[in-house]
């Protein structure tokens, strides 16, 4: 049984014991418990669920495994030809690792 939940305004596919990467969730702390109730999308061995926009009922349980990762260096480089123009900026984006608990259908 898998749900897809939106999540901080992005949408995983949940799955219990699944760990996830979430944009940054602000004051979490590790090992605190969020539920999140935006699920759009449920299949339950085969029969699928879909919200009008969500599913009336079901949530997903999450527990903070660590609230500050970051991602991978991003960088971003700019150059303008026989201009001497040249920048480069570096980027890395914070996220928060969850881990689900459990699919509440």
């Amino acid at each position: 049984m898998y749900v897809i939940v939106e999540i901080n305004g992005q949408q995983f596919r949940a799955e219990e014991g699944k760990k996830l990467f979430v944009h940054h969730i602000q004051g979490a702390e590790s090992g605190a418990i969020i539920e999140y109730d935006r699920v759009l999308l449920a299949d339950k061995d085969g029969a699928i669920t879909v919200g009008l926009p969500t599913i009336e009922g079901a949530k997903v349980v999450c527990e903070v495994l660590s609230p500050l990762v970051k991602g991978d260096k991003v960088r971003v480089f700019h150059k303008k030809r026989r201009k001497g123009y040249r920048k480069l900026k570096g980027h890395r984006q914070q996220f928060s690792e969850v881990s689900i608990k459990q699919v509440i259908v």
